[in-house]
């Protein structure tokens, strides 16, 4: 029996990557930094309830700018899932599959995306001077 000499499927060598495709590996890999960073929520909780001295701690470590970072990078992710997720509702109710659709709602999604959390942040440094 002789092999084919055609590739597998759609092979990453050939395969261009479109909006869709990348945000839908972004949607999950936020998905995983979100469910790290729900552990993380628990965890100072905990430490609110039970552990005043650690609790200071972790208010110390997200005062300094790697946290601040975290923080930052955590609202990020946030509302990409959100709208990501938002942009799913309205697939699952067949609507905007046309690619023109789905490629301008991938740019919304991550415009969104960005809008928002600058201007939380913005309001966060402005009340409260973080």
């Amino acid at each position: 029996m002789s092999k084919s000499q055609r590739p597998l499927s759609p092979h990453l060598q050939i395969y261009k990557p479109q909006i869709s495709s990348l945000l839908s590996i972004l949607h999950r890999l936020t998905g995983l930094y979100l469910s790290l960073g729900s552990y993380v929520l628990v965890l100072w909780l905990l430490f609110l309830a039970f552990y005043p001295q650690a609790f200071l701690g972790m208010y110390n470590f997200f005062g300094s700018f790697f946290g601040k970072i975290c923080l930052i990078s955590w609202t990020l992710t946030f509302f990409y899932h959100l709208f990501n997720g938002v942009r799913h509702l309205f697939w699952d109710a067949g609507k905007g599959y046309d690619l023109k659709t789905m490629e301008c709602s991938g740019w919304a999604v991550l415009g969104a995306s960005g809008a928002l959390t600058v201007a939380v942040w913005l309001c966060v440094f402005l009340r409260w001077g973080f």
